[in-house]
């Protein structure tokens, strides 16, 4: 089977990595698991050993979906042939753990989706090019903000490209997203506009950008610069310019 390079398909192939993966998850009788880019169902297989409700593999790839639906034969999963980038994942359920090797070269797009659909997903284990990982668990980045402003970030483990068929050329990182207790009420596409905004041109001092009246209000240095400031003062600044509009 020849995987295809436009997909960024690398098969995570330790068994160990992958039994660790699900014990990650902390699966329930009652959970419904939703498995991103499950190529020949090497995961899945791990995850099937467990007590849960429902399986969701959700894969782009017609090929995979194939050998998917002769390799895997259960009823408790479902198989569909989606992109994970643009998927209603709340479709699926209401209260979703959801796990993944991702594609890098669609990694940030999966997790952008996972925070717009963060209603119905408390928990997410994904696998991401280790750089990526550590950006996202502590990184400024308009994408970082974005993930952590609704979930906790822990960073599991790193992975040598050993681990995978084919080897890739960089490392991975394994990341735990846990969404917080209280979530703020916002237009998650108004946010993401004003953070990718906030975070373009980082150089410039954050006068430029946001006015300085705000700012010394907020008691942030107008002369400062976006990636000094943590996510909560961050949406602190999106709060209050929210305010000043109305």
């Amino acid at each position: 089977m020849k995987l295809k390079k436009h997909l960024g398909q690398h098969l995570l192939v330790a068994k160990g990595v992958l039994e660790r993966i699900v014990e990650f998850l902390e699966l329930q009788e009652e959970d419904i698991v939703v498995e991103i880019g499950p190529g020949t169902g090497n995961l899945t297989k791990e995850i099937l050993k467990k007590n849960f409700k429902e399986l969701h593999l959700l894969e782009i790839d017609p090929q995979m979906v194939e050998i998917l639906h002769k390799n895997i034969q259960e009823e408790r999963v479902f198989i569909h042939k989606e992109d994970a980038t643009k998927f209603n994942l709340c479709s699926l359920g209401e209260n979703l753990k959801v796990v993944g090797n991702l594609p890098y070269n669609v990694a940030s797009l999966i997790l952008e989706n996972t925070v717009f659909h963060h209603s119905c997903i408390p928990m997410a284990v994904y696998m991401l090019q280790k750089e990526v990982a550590e950006k996202i668990q502590k990184g400024a980045s308009w994408l970082s903000t974005f993930v952590r402003t609704f979930y906790r970030v822990e960073y599991l483990m790193s992975l040598p490209a050993r681990f995978f068929v084919p080897p890739p050329k960089v490392q991975s990182g394994l990341i735990r997203l846990s969404r917080r207790e209280e979530l703020p009420n916002l237009d998650l596409m108004d946010y993401k506009s004003f953070l990718v905004g906030l975070y373009s041109m980082r150089r410039k001092a954050l006068k430029n950008k946001v006015p300085e009246t705000i700012l010394l209000k907020a008691g942030i240095d107008p002369m400062c610069r976006v990636e000094t400031l943590e996510p909560d003062r961050v949406f602190m600044l999106y709060n209050m310019l929210q305010k000043n509009e109305r």
